[in-house]
């Protein structure tokens, strides 16, 4: 288990990952994989909405959250830095 903070880029990662694994996401969901209060999470799902990496979408029962090509295209970017960074035995 790693201990510390998390960096802002393992927590986007972190929500990423959570509604990449349902396809579509409400904010219940991702509180729970990525571990945040509701108050930081919505900071940083604004965050990934601006960037183009989610999208919100508003149906009869919520508002659900995707990830975009865009966003797909960062997780997969990020994963393979991360094994790169611990081929040589680092951490991020």
């Amino acid at each position: 288990m790693r201990r510390g903070r998390r960096s802002k880029l393992e927590i986007y990662a972190s929500i990423l990952e959570a509604i990449k694994r349902e396809r579509k996401c409400r904010v219940t969901r991702i509180l729970l994989y990525a571990n945040l209060s509701y108050d930081r999470l919505i900071k940083y799902l604004t965050d990934l909405e601006k960037a183009g990496l989610i999208e919100k979408e508003k149906h009869n029962r919520g508002v659900y959250y995707r990830v975009t090509a865009k966003g797909d295209e960062f997780l997969k970017e990020y994963q393979r830095i991360v094994k790169f960074i611990e081929s040589f035995g680092l951490r991020l």
